[in-house]
């Protein structure tokens, strides 16, 4: 009899430790999410639209976009709109990539109407768009 009074002990003992390991399990598991869920966001694009200008040239006009990327990964320009329209000419061509803290010029070949407003639009590889307006001079 006094043998099975001492299983009786053991009991407590066992589950503490299950509930520690459990509770153990359970932390391991947030923090790796947690950890995963930061590098998502530390990785977003961050790119802005600073300037449109419009050229006339010879053959055509065009559209001059400087675009700087002010995230801390790299970015990589997929496609160019403008006015909802994809545009498929552009200098340097397609797709672009442009390194963090950088910054490039598209020039997107079209014709422009003097006065007219223009909306272009980037679309980069992880699909995030980024646009910017402006209204071609009435020279």
């Amino acid at each position: 009899m006094k043998i099975l009074k001492n299983i009786k002990a053991l009991s407590p003992v066992v589950a503490s430790i299950i509930l520690i390991a459990v509770t153990v399990a359970v932390s391991i598991a947030v923090a790796a999410w947690m950890g995963a869920l930061t590098f998502t966001f530390m990785a977003t694009e961050q790119v802005q639209i600073t300037n449109i200008g419009f050229g006339p040239s010879i053959a055509s006009s065009w559209i001059a976009v400087t675009v700087n990327n002010t995230g801390t990964s790299p970015v990589t320009i997929n496609e160019a709109w403008v006015n909802n329209a994809k545009q498929a000419i552009t200098t340097p061509s397609l797709p672009q990539n442009i390194v963090a803290n950088n910054g490039t010029m598209l020039y997107i070949n079209m014709t422009i109407a003097n006065g007219y407003n223009y909306q272009v639009k980037l679309v980069s590889s992880k699909g995030n768009q980024f646009t910017y307006s402006a209204v071609a001079p009435t020279t």
